[in-house]
């Protein structure tokens, strides 16, 4: 009860939530002179091995967890019969609380926070664990950041504890995924990518996607009923969401986004390409398209006899300048000695942090340029936020030509879309460099065009500032021509 005080050390003040296992309150620990939350089984549960074990296990998951979005475990232990486990106190709501109090939120907020919580997932994941019941009672909102929290039900990804019986169904309808609703089938990361997409639905819809009178009803549309359409739901969600939340709740787990990281990038790279699309909500970069979708045929317009003629006159006369504008660039001054656009290798020199230590994960930087988009080149972990803590105005990454050489355009590829930067050029790796191209954003392919002059040996891609919600950034791989 309030006013208890537990281990003789944690001061019952409040009681803020209650489950069908445990309670949690904000407490005052008097040891340290700090609020926290404490979660108490519930004294029922005191003589079943299998919750008592459950709950701490939920302690020891959880604790394996060291990340910005995830609430930190500080404690656990018995007071008499009853097992608690002690957490940060994160002061503001969850993600249900703030959707009911506000409704559907806008489309950036609503990604903003929607690759913050796949971020927190794809580390669980990689530490070897599965949520298992991510739902917007389990986002916490402290600062405006979101902060998964309850890993009771979460499982490893390598070892079956045997605390879960064949059939036993595990989650809450709302945001189940179908291999969970049918009982007695093996999870993954792919069950949590598809919890995720029913929670970012309902962040743009106002409400989950499916409802009914019972757990079992809800279950049983998860399992059966169609993918909805958030677009259909509320026009103004680009196609991309719209597509990459088809992806994450397809039934079928093969059809899923492979990982917590492939969502998260996409989700980034979403974030990234609102205000860039035209009219018709065609966006920059390609979107992902949920499995065994048919592209629309665009129809064809014929073109009369004369229009066909001008056009061949028209293509000739481009060609013949073509030619005669490569040979004239033949032998002339650092024009790279080859036809203009053609690719150029690039060679990954070194990274760039004159702000700083003068190091920036330097071990990775061929990965930059090996020819492998599943490597990268990765900038410091940066928790200060998009403007890198305010500790520098930016980092980079260095290319080498191999001669000096007027680049036209440089291709970036990056699983961490939507970080702002630049390219600079320069006589030497270590600089001084020149801005040769316009600041973007970067999507998940990003092209710059280049005006160089004169010809330079190195290039730097200047990042000047972090994706929202991430506190790095990744260089896959880098082409020119």
């Amino acid at each position: 009860m309030v006013g208890d005080v537990i281990a003789d050390r944690y001061e019952l003040e409040e009681l803020v939530g209650r489950g069908g296992m445990s309670s949690v309150y904000r407490a005052r620990d008097r040891l340290l002179e700090r609020k926290v939350a404490i979660k108490i089984l519930h004294e029922h549960f005191s003589g079943d091995d299998d919750s008592i074990e459950r709950f701490r296990r939920e302690a020891r998951s959880a604790a394996k967890l060291s990340h910005p979005n995830i609430v930190t475990v500080i404690d656990r232990g018995e007071a008499g019969d009853r097992q608690f486990i002690v957490f940060e106190y994160v002061d503001g709501q969850n993600l249900k609380q703030l959707v009911a109090s506000k409704g559907r939120l806008p489309v950036r907020d609503a990604l903003e926070l929607a690759v913050q919580i796949a971020r927190a997932l794809s580390f669980a994941h990689a530490q070897g664990l599965v949520h298992r019941d991510v739902k917007p009672q389990n986002v916490l909102l402290g600062d405006g950041d979101a902060k998964v929290t309850d890993f009771g039900i979460a499982r490893s990804l390598d070892v079956n504890l045997g605390l879960t019986q064949t059939g036993t169904v595990l989650g809450t309808s709302e945001y189940i995924s179908p291999e969970q609703a049918r009982g007695g089938r093996e999870v993954d990361e792919r069950t949590d990518v598809y919890s995720l997409g029913a929670v970012v639905y309902e962040l743009l819809a106002g409400s989950p996607p499916y409802s009914g009178d019972s757990f079992v009803s809800v279950a049983l549309r998860h399992v059966n009923d169609p993918v909805p359409s958030i677009a259909a739901a509320r026009p103004d969600v680009p196609l991309r969401v719209d597509a990459a939340l088809r992806r994450a709740m397809a039934k079928e787990p093969d059809d899923r986004f492979p990982t917590m990281a492939d969502f998260a990038a996409e989700l980034g790279a979403c974030l990234a390409s609102l205000g860039e699309a035209d009219a018709d909500r065609t966006v920059i970069d390609a979107p992902a398209v949920a499995p065994r979708t048919r592209p629309r045929r665009r129809r064809r317009r014929r073109l009369s006899p004369l229009a066909l003629l001008l056009t061949a006159i028209a293509a000739v006369g481009v060609a013949a300048a073509a030619y005669y504008g490569v040979r004239g660039s033949d032998g002339g001054s650092g024009s790279g000695g080859g036809p203009a656009g053609s690719a150029v290798r690039l060679v990954a020199s070194n990274a760039y942090d004159p702000h700083g230590d003068g190091q920036e994960h330097d071990e990775e930087v061929p990965n930059a340029t090996d020819g492998n988009a599943s490597t990268f080149w990765e900038t410091e972990s940066y928790r200060g936020g998009v403007d890198f803590g305010g500790l520098k105005d930016g980092v980079g990454i260095v290319f080498d030509a191999g001669r000096p050489v007027k680049l036209d355009s440089l291709t970036v590829a990056s699983d961490t879309p939507g970080y702002i930067a630049r390219v600079e050029a320069g006589a030497s790796s270590s600089g001084p460099f020149d801005t040769v191209s316009s600041s973007q954003t970067v999507g998940s392919t990003t092209r710059f065009s280049l005006s160089v002059d004169p010809a330079r040996r190195f290039y730097l891609l200047w990042i000047t500032r972090l994706a929202p919600g991430f506190e790095r950034t990744h260089v896959n791989e880098v082409t020119a021509r």
